[in-house]
């Protein structure tokens, strides 16, 4: 262990730490551009830089943060500056050295290693190894350079923070480690991970001081660390908040809060136990010189200060039209090839890991997200209120999948009526699984309808401006219907006849259960065709990738309607570890051959494996 390791321990065991302020918005006020790269600087204007270092020294930093905030391989490449990641790493480290140097301080030098610009598997392309490896290339870097620790800062998703947290311990030895995390306003990540999980998550992962930074100002990051001591108990903690919450003003970024309200804060960190404080966003050496001023009055130990407020979050309001056709309506009726994925409403209040994935989906190309309601009898957020959150934050239209079972005709009306007014078109008619296999298996199972006779009252009723009991809803919906259909039953003649039925009642389209044989969708259609004439709406075939020989074996024996060839399991079997990389591959000749005889697919991501989805998306476009 070093020297300035050493100190540093004793300094965290010994008083608060006080940090450095904001860097990259300090520069900017001094004509460093918004869209060019600053931690460049480093290189074409180390003087800049320098000057900065050198302020916060003055105002009290006992640590100050390297100029690499974005000085990784993913968001370098971005600048077109990916192969001067080793110069511009070392050229950092060495301002922040030299500055040092010519303070006669004792300051100790943090690496500041920032997000990767990236999202991590199973929510983005980036698989964990990849993230590990881009961590790891800076953080050898500035170790090597001379750093006196690693600051791992402004992480939004536990799974990269991990990535982080692991690469820092195989490639900068000893050197301690802070890893911090930003949230949302309603203090959770962005995937909706609360500050008891992510306290608890980066202590086991072995970084040495947990920290939170940024996110929206001094109040709520005590509301936060006081959650995260309770978790951790004996933690060390590193809070640096920002100067409020951002607001435009005349085309400039304003930070409302003073340093004098930082300074009152200092002290309300110190007392809820925080080890070392410091500024993010919107913080200046002032900031940090009345935090020192503050720390100062109080060398053996913080007073108690309890300020702390809370602000609500902003509220969106929506209006919808009625009359327009949805998106996926007139893709269909046009003969356009559509894709539609299958997403679940989660479990508790946070949305934030659904829209990760929603968002990933629709870069992707994704035509439309179809919202499960319950699936599997589980208690899960209603379905149209996640349909109406993807929509609006997503900016991707949804189909809802709407049951019959468990709604009597007052629900089902009432419900629709919510859905349309929240401008939600698509709806898939479904029955619904039985709550006997579910969490509450002695709950109500009753219904007034059956799929065809739901499809009967949207279609025949609401869309012709009148409810169940012929009395006027003051002007038609405009819903595009789906129903449900088996291309490979036990019994055709009966799937063949209820098929007839959703038609006659005004179904729009079909979705299919997964198919493994393409070849069964132009049988069933030649079977139907001979009875009732051609099917007249498009099918979207199911798909459901497969992502080991076990999964494949337990859809095929297990599930009822799904059949698996021989040949495709005996592929997944050779597979092996590289199952997924199979059913990535097995989905894209599925979705090729189908594409002959259906309008599109409807994809069911297995385990949240959302990443794959999107992978199948881009195959099949190319």
């Amino acid at each position: 262990m070093s020297q300035k390791t050493d100190k540093f321990f004793s300094l965290l065991d010994t008083q608060a730490i006080l940090a450095d302020g904001a860097l990259g918005t300090v520069l900017h006020t001094r004509g460093a551009n918004f869209n060019k790269c600053f931690d460049e600087l480093n290189l074409s204007n180390p003087a800049m830089v320098a000057e900065v270092h050198r302020e916060y020294i003055e105002a009290g930093a006992q640590i100050i943060l390297t100029n690499t905030f974005e000085a990784n391989r993913y968001k370098l490449d971005k600048y077109g500056l990916r192969s001067k990641l080793e110069e511009i790493n070392q050229a950092g480290v060495e301002l922040a050295r030299r500055t040092v140097a010519a303070a006669f301080k004792d300051i100790l030098i943090a690496g500041d290693v920032g997000p990767l610009g990236i999202r991590i598997a199973p929510y983005g392309r980036v698989q964990a190894a990849e993230a590990r490896a881009a961590f790891g290339e800076q953080i050898s870097v500035l170790a090597s350079a001379g750093v006196d620790l690693i600051v791992i800062e402004t992480i939004s998703d536990l799974y990269e923070i991990k990535e982080a947290i692991q690469a820092a311990k195989e490639t900068a030895g000893s050197l301690p480690l802070v890893a911090s995390m930003t949230f949302t306003r309603d203090d959770r990540t962005v995937l909706g991970d609360d500050p008891v999980k992510v306290a608890n998550s980066v202590h086991e992962a072995g970084a040495d001081v947990i920290g939170i930074n940024c996110s929206s100002g001094p109040a709520q990051l005590l509301r936060i660390l006081k959650q995260m001591r309770q978790a951790i108990p004996g933690g060390r903690f590193w809070v640096k908040p920002n100067a409020g919450w951002p607001e435009q003003v005349g085309g400039r970024i304003m930070y409302p809060a003073d340093p004098d309200y930082f300074g009152d804060y200092a002290l309300s960190f110190c007392e809820a136990g925080a080890n070392i404080v410091g500024g993010c966003c919107g913080t200046t050496p002032q900031h940090i010189a009345a935090m020192r001023a503050a720390l100062d009055k109080y060398p053996e130990g913080c007073q108690e200060n309890t300020l702390e407020f809370s602000f609500p979050a902003d509220v969106e309001d929506q209006e919808t039209e009625a009359g327009e056709p949805s998106k996926l309506a007139q893709r269909l009726h046009a003969g356009k090839f559509s894709i539609a994925v299958e997403m679940d409403p989660p479990r508790g209040l946070s949305t934030h890991k659904l829209l990760a994935g929603a968002s990933l989906l629709a870069e992707a190309g994704a035509t439309v997200i179809n919202v499960a309601d319950s699936p599997m009898a589980r208690m899960r957020m209603s379905a149209w209120a996640v349909c109406d959150i993807v929509q609006r934050k997503i900016g991707i239209e949804t189909t809802l999948h709407f049951p019959t079972r468990g709604r009597n005709l007052l629900r089902v009306q009432g419900d629709l009526l919510a859905a349309h007014a929240l401008g939600l078109r698509n709806i898939f008619v479904v029955m619904g699984d039985p709550t006997s296999i579910g969490d509450y298996p002695d709950a109500n199972d009753n219904y007034d309808l059956v799929p065809s006779g739901l499809t009967k009252l949207i279609k025949q009723g609401f869309n012709a401006g009148l409810d169940h009991a012929g009395a006027s809803i003051g002007q038609p919906t405009n819903f595009f219907v789906g129903a449900a259909l088996n291309l490979n039953p036990g019994n055709p003649e009966r799937e063949i006849k209820n098929l007839k039925r959703k038609v006659d009642a005004g179904a729009d389209f079909f979705l299919t259960q997964p198919v493994y044989l393409p070849e069964t969708g132009p049988a069933f259609l030649e079977q139907y065709a001979a009875v009732h004439g051609p099917l007249e709406k498009p099918i979207l075939a199911g798909i459901l990738p497969l992502v080991s020989v076990r999964h494949a074996n337990f859809l095929h024996h297990e599930v009822p309607g799904v059949v698996i060839p021989y040949e495709t399991l005996t592929r997944m079997e050779k597979a092996g570890d590289n199952g997924v990389q199979a059913g990535v591959e097995i989905a894209v000749e599925l979705i090729e051959k189908i594409k002959e005889w259906a309008g599109g697919v409807y994809v069911m991501p297995q385990f949240n494996r959302y990443d794959m989805i999107a992978e199948i998306i881009e195959a099949i476009k190319e």
